[in-house]
């Protein structure tokens, strides 16, 4: 299931912070700017709302680390699930199989950046789109959705990642202001 909070901007961070487990709060107080705050709890909040709502998990998560620093929810290996933001957009995924999810706020889009990141092919889609900003963020998204996914995190080689993307199942969502994508294995 996917969870949204498109208007991070208006969350309450006392409210936030007395809400979250003791981890949380101590590592979206770690942030220095009120907005990365913000979008530490958000997530986290998504989080929160997912489990009680599908779980009937009523306490704040507390979080282990896998090897590459990949968060799991401490005694519930069999939830998965994986958080994103951009600008004021939080986005939690929450599933009972491996996860990854990507969120993108509309942006300029630099053709060295489509350079550096996607392969020729993409490129061409791209650049027959009628949104060329809305095709690149799509795959875009799909791509750091894949390496949440696996576990690899972003990677010098982007452009071939998406080299094997029968391996996955992809829920792309695009709005005005947004475009996420959920990845999962096939």
């Amino acid at each position: 299931m996917v969870y949204l909070n498109e208007h991070t901007e208006l969350l309450d961070l006392e409210t936030a912070l007395a809400t979250v487990s003791g981890q949380r709060r101590e590592q979206a107080l770690k942030f220095a700017h009120e907005s990365g705050r913000r979008l530490s709890l958000a997530v986290y909040l998504l989080l929160m709302e997912g489990l009680r709502k599908e779980y009937g998990i009523t306490e704040p998560p507390v979080f282990e680390y896998l090897e590459g620093g990949k968060p799991v929810i401490a005694g519930h290996p069999e939830i998965h699930f994986n958080f994103s933001h951009s600008g004021n957009v939080a986005l939690c995924a929450i599933d009972s199989q491996p996860v990854g999810a990507d969120v993108e706020t509309s942006r300029k889009i630099t053709p060295s950046l489509i350079a550096y990141t996607m392969n020729d092919d993409e490129q061409a889609q791209i650049a027959a789109a009628t949104d060329p900003v809305k095709e690149f963020l799509a795959f875009w998204t799909k791509k750091e959705a894949v390496l949440k996914l696996t576990g690899e995190g972003i990677r010098n080689d982007l452009k071939s990642v998406l080299t094997h993307s029968e391996n996955y199942v992809f829920e792309t969502k695009s709005t005005g202001n947004f475009i996420y994508t959920i990845a999962k294995f096939k």
